[in-house]
C-alpha cells in the first residue's frame, strides 16, 4: 500500500476545516459521497483513534487521537508511518477493500516515533466505504481497547449512557452510526430492517429508537408505532432523506433529522434526551 504524501494528510477538526480538499483526490467537500462525509464527521467527533484511507492513492485522513499514536503532530509533520494498522494487517486490508467488514482482535501495532518504536495492542475494525455507485472507495479503520468479553449484558446500560437501537438498511452507514454513538458514550445496537428491530425491542429495553423513515418492508414510521406498544416510554428519532411529509400527522412525539445530518445535530439531540431522563 502506498504511503500518502504529507500534502494528503490531515489531522483533527481544525486541520480538516482548513485543508485544501480540492488539491487532494477527495476533491471539494461539497461533492463528497455520503459515506465519506459521514465517516469524516465520525472520525473528527470520536475520541477513538481512527484512520480513513480513501481512493486508489489513497488519501489518508486521521483524527487527533490517531495522530498522537502515530507521532503525527500536524498536517504534513509526522514521525512514523501514518497507516501502521493497515500495513500491519495487509490481508485484512485487502478483504476490506473487497467489501468485507473485518474485525481483528488483539492486534499488536508498531508505531515508529523519533525516540524509537512503540508497540500497543488494539482491537482493529476495518469498514469498507462505498461511493455513490456502490463501489468500495475507501476503508475506515478504528482502533479500540482490547475487549475483555464479547459484549455487555442485554437490557442494561452503565449509568449516564443511553441504550439506542439503530435501524438502517445500509450496513456501512449502520456500522458507522453505531460506532459514533458508542464513541459518544452510549450503548448502540444495529439492525437492517423493521422486523429484526421489533425482535430486539421485544427482547431488551431501549431508551431510543433511531430509525430511517424508509426501510425495506415495514416503514420506520410503522416500526415506531409498533415499537411504542412494546416500550411506551421509548424516545423516537427519525432520519429521512425525503423531507417530513410522512411525519406530519403522527400521534406520538419524535425528533426528525434530515439526511445528510451533521454529527453535532444527533449528539445534541441525544444530550437533551439524556438530560431529560436524568442521565
Amino acid at each position: 500500500m502506498r504511503q500518502a504524501s504529507p500534502s494528503e494528510l490531515a489531522t483533527g477538526a481544525a486541520a480538516t476545516a482548513t485543508c485544501d480538499w480540492q488539491a487532494t483526490q477527495l476533491g471539494a467537500r461539497a461533492g463528497w459521497p455520503y459515506a465519506l462525509r459521514l465517516s469524516v464527521d465520525i472520525l473528527l467527533n470520536t475520541p477513538l483513534p481512527m484512520l480513513l484511507a480513501w481512493g486508489d492513492g489513497p488519501v489518508v485522513v486521521f483524527n487527533d487521537a490517531y495522530g498522537r499514536l502515530a507521532g503525527a503532530i500536524a498536517p504534513g509533520a509526522r514521525a512514523g508511518a501514518p497507516t501502521a494498522p493497515l500495513d500491519a494487517c495487509p490481508d485484512a486490508w485487502q478483504r476490506a477493500r473487497a467489501g468485507e467488514t473485518v474485525r481483528l482482535a488483539r492486534q499488536v501495532i508498531t508505531f515508529s516515533h523519533a525516540d524509537g518504536d512503540h508497540q500497543q495492542a488494539f482491537d482493529v475494525r476495518l469498514t469498507p466505504l462505498r461511493d455513490e455507485h456502490d463501489a468500495v472507495a475507501g476503508v475506515l479503520c478504528a482502533l479500540g481497547d482490547c475487549a475483555i468479553d464479547e459484549g455487555e449484558a442485554v437490557g442494561t446500560a452503565p449509568p449516564g449512557r443511553l441504550r439506542i437501537l439503530v435501524v438502517e438498511d445500509n450496513l456501512d452507514s449502520q456500522y458507522l452510526v453505531c460506532e459514533m454513538l458508542k464513541a459518544f458514550g452510549h450503548h448502540a445496537d444495529g439492525v437492517g430492517d423493521a422486523e429484526a428491530a421489533l425482535g430486539m425491542l421485544d427482547a431488551a429495553g431501549y431508551d431510543v429508537l433511531f430509525s430511517d423513515v424508509s426501510l425495506p418492508g415495514m416503514s420506520g414510521v410503522e416500526l415506531a408505532r409498533q415499537g411504542l406498544l412494546l416500550q411506551p416510554s421509548m424516545h423516537i428519532i427519525f432520519a429521512s432523506g425525503y423531507g417530513d411529509a410522512l411525519l406530519r400527522h403522527l400521534s406520538f412525539p419524535f425528533v426528525s433529522l434530515q439526511k445528510p445530518y451533521e454529527m453535532e445535530q444527533l449528539q445534541g439531540t441525544l444530550d437533551e434526551l439524556a438530560r431529560r431522563l436524568g442521565r
